[in-house]
């Protein structure tokens, strides 16, 4: 039997008018100290978006998502914050923000492969 390593995971939401408080999960973050991984998975249904307002720009959310995913593979393109140790990245994207680009509360969990509990958790939450 294969170790089982902690790690913690945040859903990615798109929250179209904040002062209304509502949103759509479009994304899953994973982290895991043990296993030095950090991986981000993204996709936006455009019909979700448009049920929220037809109006919104598809582009521009993508645009945010992708600078999420700089950040998380820690390329020069990400700036200051993507020179940062993985668990420093993870809390930034993780932190509490009132933007149109959120995070849920962070969730622990255990697993053998965090890379599989990414796709696992994405395709339950977001998909």
């Amino acid at each position: 039997m294969q170790d089982k390593y902690t790690f913690e995971y945040a859903t990615i939401r798109i929250v179209p008018r904040v002062e209304r408080e509502e949103f759509f999960n479009v994304g899953v973050i994973v982290f895991s100290k043990k296993k030095k991984y950090l991986g981000i998975k993204v996709h936006i249904c455009p019909d979700k978006l448009a049920a929220f307002n037809a109006d919104l720009d598809l582009a521009q959310y993508q645009a945010y998502l992708n600078a999420w995913e700089l950040v998380c593979e820690g390329t020069a393109a990400a700036g200051r914050i993507g020179a940062m140790e993985l668990s420093d990245r993870f809390r930034w994207l993780t932190a509490c923000r009132s933007t149109v680009i959120q995070s849920s509360k962070t969730h622990p969990g255990l697993c053998e492969d965090p890379e599989q509990m990414l796709a696992e958790i994405f395709a339950k939450n977001v998909l």
